[in-house]
């Protein structure tokens, strides 16, 4: 009976699926060719998987910095880009990056999650502000949010470097 709840509670605990090959950074990254309304979507998409993750984060650890700072950037950069849907008349795709965020089980591992995402994140922010075809704005908007992101890199390689 005890190998039973085991199982069963082991299968409660890894809910998390991976994300679709095209969602967030990692979708607009393996993209080749991308429309404005992709190019919206994924930066929204990256937005809110970074913020489930920094969530999922200080639930497991509690409220420790850099996360909660960057958390709150997150939302500052959903709030940059949703003007943007309604500009170009484009519809704001659901937040459905719970599902696809999972907990880190050390302090380490958050904070290497935070630098892998940030490093998906400007990736994929150079790339779209590349686009040849993007509105001046949006491509203001992802210039920088793309630089904002480079300030968080720097926080979680700093916050990594106490485990090393």
């Amino acid at each position: 009976m005890f190998s039973f709840i085991l199982l069963n509670f082991s299968s409660l605990v890894a809910t998390a699926e991976a994300p679709p090959k095209n969602f967030g950074a990692i979708g607009a990254l393996q993209d080749s060719s991308i429309t404005l309304e992709e190019a919206l979507t994924y930066a929204l998409q990256d937005e809110y998987l970074a913020q489930a993750r920094y969530d999922a984060i200080i639930k497991e650890f509690g409220e420790i910095r850099p996360f909660t700072q960057i958390k709150i950037a997150e939302q500052r950069h959903i709030t940059a880009l949703l003007p943007l849907f309604t500009r170009y008349n484009i519809t704001v795709p659901e937040n459905n990056a719970n599902q696809y965020t999972t907990t880190p089980n050390t302090q380490k591992e958050a904070f290497e999650a935070g630098v892998q995402g940030e490093i998906d994140n400007i990736a994929m922010y150079e790339k779209l502000a590349d686009l040849p075809d993007l509105p001046q704005d949006v491509r203001s908007v992802m210039t920088r949010l793309g630089d904002a992101s480079k300030n968080h890199l720097s926080a979680f390689k700093k916050g990594l470097s106490q485990y090393q």
